[in-house]
């Protein structure tokens, strides 16, 4: 039986606002026994964090505001986050980041937000949680500046970019996590190149369900929605292209988010 970390689930979606229970069950028998609930604004890092209490040991939260809503970030955010991470069962900053490929946000306020953030995880002790989208250089930048203050590191989140960018995260000391997007044949090309070069110590598996569902998971759930219990999926998959056992990622992906994200 595995028994693997979901760094990265969106659980307070509201896809599964009438099965939730029936999802984390299906984790558990699927060898998914913990995972980390994403937070993206100080809304949805509040109900992270009641979620991740609700299920004491299993579910842990992270608190952050995504670029997508960095123009919400004010005084008043950074304050909320600071409170937030004052919980044991808040284990990161983020998700936070850049995202220049939708843009839903003015690039001056991602970057505000995103240095914001990192100077939070430089005064809470806690790991960075990255997001980074068409915006390599600019994000790049930022965590040469503020990750030598950050005592505790982080994880580039969903990472789907290619050799050069794993390279540059590395000599940072980044963790890498990887989704269901190495399954994708349209646009997982890169990443499958990248993906054996990532060293044990250093990777992490996640869904960042609902979304990302593998393209290649046979069957298909009728709602194609992603869930945790998927997660075993893109193990198999990312273990293949290391070509090392299932089991031995497994240990090592479930060691390095007890590690970095000082899991009970």
């Amino acid at each position: 039986m595995l028994n693997i970390v979901d760094i990265g689930a969106n659980l307070t979606h509201d896809s599964f606002d009438r099965d939730r229970a029936d999802v984390l069950a299906r984790a558990a028998a699927a060898g998914v026994r913990r995972a980390i609930v994403t937070g993206a604004s100080v809304t949805g890092s509040v109900q992270a964090l009641a979620l991740s209490e609700a299920h004491p040991g299993i579910l842990f939260a992270t608190a952050g505001v995504h670029p997508h809503h960095s123009a919400e970030f004010d005084a008043h955010t950074a304050a909320a986050l600071a409170t937030l991470l004052r919980s044991p069962n808040v284990v990161a900053v983020g998700e936070c980041g850049l995202d220049y490929f939708r843009d839903l946000s003015p690039r001056d306020a991602q970057q505000h937000a995103f240095r914001a953030q990192l100077e939070l995880a430089v005064d809470s002790g806690k790991p960075v949680f990255l997001h980074q989208r068409d915006a390599h250089a600019d994000f790049l930048a930022a965590l040469v500046e503020w990750l030598p203050k950050i005592s505790r590191g982080g994880v580039a989140h969903c990472f789907t970019d290619g050799v050069a960018e794993l390279e540059a995260y590395l000599d940072l000391g980044l963790y890498i996590g990887v989704t269901g997007w190495v399954c994708d044949e349209r646009r997982g090309a890169a990443l499958r190149a990248a993906v054996p070069r990532i060293p044990l110590e250093r990777l992490l598996v996640e869904t960042d369900a609902p979304y990302l569902l593998p393209r290649d998971l046979l069957p298909k759930p009728a709602a194609r929605r992603n869930e945790p219990a998927f997660l075993p999926h893109v193990l198999e998959r990312v273990a293949a292209l290391m070509q090392k056992p299932v089991e031995a990622v497994a240990r090592a992906t479930t060691e390095n988010a007890e590690r970095l994200f000082r899991l009970s």
